[in-house]
């Protein structure tokens, strides 16, 4: 029987450090569900305390990585108010333990998504603006070291995360299509498109808004969705910046110190 209320508060305590071992290490029968479900209890236990969640992101949406992994689905994690810098701004060093940055857009949802229907065009009207994103994945499992029910319970691997300073029109812009490359010091370190996630960032959404319908609590209106890498994860260290340009969105940017 695994301890689902122990790994939570085990997962908890080291947000502050050091390092803990993977889950599968001490529980290697941890199913998908368990990781959820100790995902979960964090969750809650951090909105009992004041924490406000303002939406999701969505990981592992890349083909190579999920083949790494040996999965074959995306995952998906909480995004807190608290996680949230503006563009342009500054992380400290003492906020994360083990950061990379990736490149994504993002999706603010203007209503509430009840259903969704058979094709990512279906869910453009629940979208009601679109912004260029850095997210910064972190990890509490030492030397990411992870599988599937070690990012699950965990998160998702979530960190922090910056959104574009301006709201986009969904109609205006070539969400398979557009390029992306990320710079890190001036130097590009990353690059891809939106084809990376799921063949096309809504089909992201429409698996996460599917699962969330499935567990009666549906992505509702002005949930900020993280969608997915766009290209590969990026190490950060203090000192760096890191800009992130995407066709026909602009940019993104955040400074480490």
């Amino acid at each position: 029987m695994i301890e689902h209320k122990f790994h939570a508060a085990n997962l908890r305590n080291a947000y502050n450090g050091p390092t803990i071992a993977p889950l599968r290490d001490s529980e290697p029968q941890a199913t998908n569900e368990d990781a959820y479900i100790i995902q979960a209890l964090n969750r809650d236990h951090w909105v009992q305390t004041g924490r406000q969640i303002v939406g999701a992101k969505i990981g592992l949406t890349s083909k190579a990585v999920q083949q790494q992994l040996g999965v074959d689905q995306p995952d998906f994690g909480v995004l807190f108010a608290d996680m949230q810098v503006g563009d342009d701004g500054t992380i400290t060093s003492d906020r994360l333990l083990q950061p990379k940055v990736e490149a994504e857009i993002a999706f603010r949802l203007g209503r509430d998504i009840k259903s969704v229907g058979d094709t990512p065009s279906a869910l453009v009207d629940a979208v009601s603006g679109v912004f260029p994103a850095l997210e910064i994945a972190d990890s509490r499992v030492a030397d990411w070291d992870i599988t599937y029910v070690d990012t699950v319970a965990d998160n998702a691997s979530a960190g922090m995360f910056i959104l574009g300073n301006r709201s986009l029109d969904l109609q205006d812009i070539d969400l398979v299509g557009c390029s992306m490359r990320m710079e890190q010091n001036g130097t590009v370190v990353s690059e891809g498109n939106g084809a990376a996630c799921l063949g096309h960032p809504l089909n992201a959404l429409a698996w996460l808004a599917s699962i969330r319908i499935e567990q009666g609590n549906p992505l509702k209106a002005g949930d900020i969705i993280l969608s997915g890498a766009l290209g590969p994860m990026v190490p950060a260290a203090p000192g760096d910046n890191f800009t992130a340009h995407i066709d026909g969105m602009g940019s993104v940017s955040v400074d480490f110190t």
